[in-house]
């Protein structure tokens, strides 16, 4: 028999029986829907955090902060002066540090809002974020600015994202810090004037621009926070490749005897692409337990499809037909509805994602979180579910395997039926 009439008597014997061979199919769409709609997600998830993060990171930067990285308190704090130590260093071009609290920001209106008041070098902070330390208005950022000075993000002055403006450029504002270390705790202030508000940055921040913070000079940030401590060192290489960063990691942390911790943004973005990675794969297999089920309903629709055509295939055989062709047929036949189903399966899982992400755009992933008719814009993950053509490709394939190996069973007994006993089956 040629495999176009394996095929063509297949086809026909799913066409005589539509609603079972619907119903069928309809479990494997479900399984390779589930699959697809996860892991689309997922790996659009994926791929809009490294995106943002990469806008906030600098892929040539280290970052350096005090502690060894085990967690412990050991005293021991990076200064100011510390980055024209490490300024000495090979492959490093610059060494900001960053000094920041939390505090707050009033406009002349007398409203306020909590914001991170991050005091760096101006001119040095923007050779490294070059690509989102930048002005909306297209404006210089000011590289020997005055000591008022003050640069805001973009949900700093515009916090509800529809136009109205808290503070705009040129502005007088008055920045609040809590003094801690006084006694009776103390609210410290000095009045700035908006020199520029930066470009929406749109993503996560390790020392890099944020939309929820305000920037101050580094010297007014000594002044009026009465502290040479810095909490982080962005660090500047050369380049950004694995050799030159591991090389001038290592030589830092010897530098303060291994009281630093020293983080490359690369390996952060390493570290998340593989945990998101892992979560895709832990989601695939758990929404493959579906399409295993739907294997299940494929043995026994072939069973039972089995039983019905004892007598057919005894006149079959009868009539001369191979044992390895009446196999094929029945494996034809689960291998169609695999195919079919996850072909649908993978249109109806990227829709469902697609339907998904609609949905939590206005509450969740992609609109942030409305509270009291105001959007928490900051550091929002705007989701596209993204297909690759390995999953898709992946998908079909998954499905249909599952199809012929769990037919495996029937149209193997059916091959191995006797002529003369399956005539005699009523």
């Amino acid at each position: 028999m040629k495999p176009t009439d394996v095929w063509s008597y297949a086809l026909s014997a799913i066409k005589l029986r539509k609603l079972r061979a619907a119903l069928t199919t309809l479990g494997v769409v479900i399984g390779i829907a589930a699959i697809v709609a996860l892991l689309s997600i997922t790996q659009g998830l994926q791929t809009a955090i490294a995106t943002q993060l990469q806008r906030g990171f600098a892929t040539d930067a280290l970052i350096v902060t005090a502690g060894g990285g085990l967690g412990a308190d050991t005293g021991f704090s990076l200064l100011v002066n510390d980055t024209e130590t490490i300024s000495q260093v090979g492959n490093v071009t610059t060494a900001l540090a960053i000094i920041q609290r939390v505090g707050y920001i009033k406009n002349a209106e007398g409203k306020a809002r909590r914001v991170t008041i991050v005091g760096v070098d101006f001119k040095a902070y923007k050779a490294i974020y070059g690509s989102t330390f930048i002005a909306e208005d297209g404006a210089d950022i000011p590289s020997k600015p005055e000591n008022t000075a003050v640069i805001v993000g973009k949900r700093v002055s515009d916090p509800w994202g529809n136009g109205t403006r808290f503070c705009s450029k040129s502005d007088t504002v008055e920045v609040i810090w809590t003094n801690t270390t006084a006694r009776p705790l103390r609210n410290e202030s000095y009045t700035g004037m908006v020199v520029a508000v930066l470009q929406e940055v749109g993503g996560f921040s390790l020392g890099g621009p944020s939309d929820t913070s305000i920037y101050i000079p580094i010297t007014q940030a000594q002044s009026f926070f009465r502290t040479d401590k810095c909490e982080i060192i962005i660090v500047k290489l050369k380049s950004d490749d694995k050799a030159t960063i591991e090389s001038t990691a290592k030589t830092i942390r010897s530098l303060f005897g291994g009281q630093v911790a020293v983080t490359s943004a690369a390996a952060v973005l390493s570290i998340i692409s593989s945990v998101f990675s892992t979560m895709g794969l832990f989601l695939a297999g758990i929404a493959a337990i579906s399409l295993l089920v739907a294997g299940i309903g494929i043995m026994n629709i072939m069973i039972v499809s089995l039983m019905e055509r004892t007598r057919e295939i005894g006149i079959l055989k009868a009539l001369g037909m191979k044992n390895r062709t009446v196999l094929l047929i029945f494996l034809t036949e689960a291998a169609i509805i695999g195919l079919m189903g996850a072909i649908i399966g993978v249109g109806t899982g990227y829709g469902l994602a697609e339907l998904v992400v609609r949905i939590f755009a206005n509450g969740g992933f992609g609109g942030g979180l409305r509270q009291g008719g105001q959007v928490a814009a900051a550091n929002v993950v705007r989701i596209t579910p993204v297909l690759t053509p390995t999953v898709f490709l992946g998908a079909i394939a998954f499905g249909l395997v599952v199809s012929l190996i769990f037919a495996l069973y029937p149209a193997w007994r059916a091959s191995r039926l006797k002529p003369v006993e399956a005539l005699r089956y009523e």
